[in-house]
């Protein structure tokens, strides 16, 4: 096993259990021995925090596209400054909920944002890190908006409509296929002991 400390994010749409998922990652990880920081986004730093507030609230005179993406790649520019670049420097593994991905699905796919934007930013923000291993945990957007709103106190994501998560989950799947080696997609649908074993042998096989 690599010594050098890895990034593993974790992605999907809305009520796709990632968090649940995460806590899994981590045990894993620690058992084989790794020193493992369990982060998320948007957010992962006092000031990624904040930021995170800002883009989740319901705004009263609204939030535009480029407004959201400015914003998500403030509040990552803080994280990996303040919380993932010295992780990974430390040699820790660093375990993501959330990361450039979603920026993909959210706000290219999603809200409309030209590809070139994203690609200015990313490079901008993130040079040449990417994360090592991508999980993908892929729910139908009626079950996982389901999921999520039974939670109570939906955020503006989670008010989305379907037809929005439909071009969130596509652009997911579509990057997953571009790069199978560095994706890996899980059935988020299934029973939770299922998506578990599904989930270990991912990590028995990538890891």
């Amino acid at each position: 096993m690599s010594a050098g400390g890895r990034l593993i994010a974790l992605e999907g749409g809305e009520g796709a259990g990632k968090s649940t998922h995460a806590v899994q990652v981590v045990n894993w990880l620690q058992a084989r021995g790794r020193r493992v920081l369990r982060t998320r986004e948007p957010g992962g730093s006092p000031l990624a925090e904040a930021i995170r507030g800002v883009v989740l609230d319901d705004w009263a005179e609204g939030v535009t596209p480029l407004t959201e993406v400015l914003l998500m790649f403030a509040a990552r520019a803080a994280h990996l400054a303040a919380t993932i670049a010295p992780a990974l420097a430390r040699g820790e593994d660093v375990v993501c909920d959330r990361f450039v991905d979603a920026s993909w699905a959210y706000q290219s796919a999603g809200r409309g944002l030209a590809p070139e934007v994203l690609s200015a930013l990313e490079g901008f923000v993130l040079g040449d890190l990417r994360p090592n291993l991508v999980l993908l945990f892929d729910v139908a957007p009626e079950v996982g908006l389901l999921r999520a709103r039974s939670r109570g106190d939906a955020n503006r994501f989670e008010a989305e409509n379907l037809a929005f998560m439909e071009r969130v989950r596509r652009c997911y799947l579509q990057r997953a296929a571009a790069e199978p080696a560095r994706y890996a997609v899980l059935d988020a649908s299934a029973a939770l002991p299922a998506v578990q074993a599904a989930l270990l042998t991912v990590l028995e096989q990538r890891l």
